[in-house]
């Protein structure tokens, strides 16, 4: 009797083990998934850090600096909430080949993508140059 006692113990928390188990999974899940749609939808619209006019900032990009190097210097000079995200958005933007270094002046009511313009329209590009002569 002792026996059958046990194993009916024994499958009742086994089954109760499952059941957490895969209420964990589905968790684990849906909040994946939340936060990568989340994530995915703020690449191409996230707003300005500050509505208006905005505050002026100057940045200095080396050639030695990567994107998320930049991202991470925007994020801590208050030009973008998210330097990872501004690094994915560097990586699918039309900028990506045109931006290089120099010091620029940006503002926080700049978007992502206004900021990677106005960077690329800049940047000295040496082709240009070099027709120009």
């Amino acid at each position: 009797m002792k026996t059958s006692t046990l194993s009916i113990i024994g499958a009742v928390f086994g089954a109760i083990f499952r059941v957490g188990v895969v209420i964990f999974a589905i968790y684990a899940i849906y909040n994946g998934a939340t936060m990568a749609y989340d994530y995915g939808y703020r690449i191409f619209t996230e707003p300005a850090v500050s509505a208006g006019e905005g505050r002026k900032v100057t940045v200095s990009i080396t050639k030695d600096m990567s994107p998320i190097d930049i991202g991470e210097l925007f994020e801590t000079k208050g030009l973008v909430r998210d330097g990872r995200l501004f690094t994915l958005q560097y990586y699918l933007s039309e900028f990506v080949k045109d931006v290089g270094p120099g010091t620029f002046e940006l503002s926080t009511s700049m978007t992502a993508e206004e900021m990677m313009e106005a960077m690329a329209d800049a940047t000295e590009k040496p082709e240009e140059e070099e027709g120009k002569e």
